[in-house]
This record gives structure tokens, sequence and C-alpha cells, in this order.
């Protein structure tokens, strides 16, 4: 055989294994779980600079539509989350056995979540619900808004927190320049605006200092009002030592920028 159609038939030889492996690898590759935390390459990039705005107006509106789209994000995946666990609810009512893929889903919800997995199916499911579910746009932005000084601290700067998150393991974080002698707490450090609004949203979703803010979320739920900002606000007394100063202060600053939290 001639040394040039030899050749040609092991080019067509490899072309083809080729496109053999490159297929397997699409076809095998692992479809996105619902427990995948949504986090966008947007989301990784620089702070703005919001010092630079010396018109308010202009400042406010920059630093909202700055955070809003990660809010609203990180929203639409708790109802994703929601959703699946009222599915399984229907099923544990109906006495359908979980597959094991809803077991595992299962597990990961009740730890992220801090769930006793000691309780019965029913009432597992149903603490789920209470703590997976949404928090207004408006009281994130404006907790955001409090918390960072507008975007300039330099947490959020440099941190991507927005929200005063603090963690307690040596180099987690920033070191507070204002923290108490034999304190050991540091202001948490994230790695995007995704991971902190997330923790964010989860901290208020889980943490038994959070309690009063997801009954009266469930109430508003149960009665079908509209679970608003200055509806939940009255649950964060225990988000900062100022209590019912700082919950006021935050409905203030919801109803004052109505304007920007609107849009």
């Amino acid at each position: 055989m001639h040394k040039r159609e030899t050749f040609k038939i092991v080019a067509i030889m490899i072309v083809v294994l080729a496109v053999i492996v490159i297929n397997a690898l699409i076809f095998t590759k692992k479809s996105p779980s619902i427990l995948d935390i949504p986090e966008t390459q947007e989301a990784k990039k620089p702070v703005p600079d919001f010092s630079v705005y010396t018109d308010v107006k202009q400042k406010k509106a920059a630093f909202f539509d700055y955070l809003r789209p990660e809010v609203e994000k990180q929203n639409s995946y708790i109802l994703t989350l929601r959703h699946y666990v009222q599915t399984l609810y229907r099923k544990a009512i109906t006495d359908e056995p979980l597959s094991d893929d809803d077991i595992e889903k299962l597990d990961w919800l009740e730890e992220e979540y801090r769930v006793k997995s000691s309780q019965p199916l029913n009432m597992r499911l149903l603490d789920l619900l209470d703590k997976i579910d949404i928090l207004p746009v408006e009281l994130v932005l404006v907790q955001a808004a409090n918390e960072s000084a507008w975007g300039t601290s330099r947490f959020a700067r440099k941190g991507y927190n927005f929200f005063g998150l603090w963690c307690f393991s040596k180099g987690c974080g920033f070191v507070p320049s204002r923290r108490n002698e034999g304190a050991s707490h540091e202001v948490a450090k994230f790695d995007s605006l995704s991971r902190a609004t997330y923790t964010y949203m989860r901290n208020l979703n889980r943490h038994d200092a959070y309690e009063d803010l997801r009954e009266i979320r469930s109430r508003l739920r149960a009665n079908q009002i509209p679970i608003t900002g200055v509806a939940l606000a009255e649950g964060l007394m225990n988000y900062s030592e100022r209590g019912a100063a700082y919950v006021d202060e935050l409905q203030t600053m919801i109803r004052f920028n109505e304007e920007y939290l609107t849009q």
C-alpha cells in the first residue's frame, strides 16, 4: 500500500477516535445539581469604587444596581431549593419512598440549614421549608448599605463582605481595628459577591438568632400576605447590638430609598 494512502487511513482513524472521545466526554459530563450554589465570573470582578460618586442619588443608584442582580439570583436559587423540598414533602405525606438521590440531597440540605436529622421525615421537611425561603430584595440591599457604608468599607472593597459577617478561625478574614480585648473573631473575607451573598442569606435562614424573622415570614406566607422588607426587619433585633434602633433604621432606609429599591 502506498505510504500516502496509509497516512490518510491513520489520520482518518485518529479523527474518528477523537470524535468518539469528545462525544463520550460530552454525554458523561455530570449535569448541574440543584445543590450547586450559583456563582458567576461577574461576581468575582473587583468591587466598584463607590467613593468616587459625589452625587448622592447617583451613588445610591450605582450601589443598588451593583448588588440587586446577585440578590435576585440567590433568591431564585433559594426558591429552586424550596420547590424541591416541597416535592419531597409531597412524597413523604403520600408514603412514596425517596430515591437514593433524594436522600443524598436531603442530607446536604439538613446539614446546610441545621435541621436535626433525628426528627421524623415530615418534621424535617417542614423545618426545611421554614428555613429555605426568600429574603426581600429591599431588605438585603439596605442592610448591605448600612453594614458597608454604601460599599466603601474595606471589608466590602477587599472581601465582598457587604453584610458585616464574622468568622471565628484565625486567618479567615480581616482583623477589626476596634476589636474588643480578648475577642478572637474576624470579619469574614469572601472570594466573590456570590459566595458572600449566599452566606449572608443562609445565615438569616438558619441561625437561631433570626428565628423571629422566619416566624414573621411563615405567618405572612400562611396568610398569603406579601413578604416585605419592612415586616421582616422586625426579626433582626439580634443582628446588631443596637437592637430596636437598628431595626428602626433599616425600616426608615427602606421607606426613604423606595425610588431606588423598586426599579
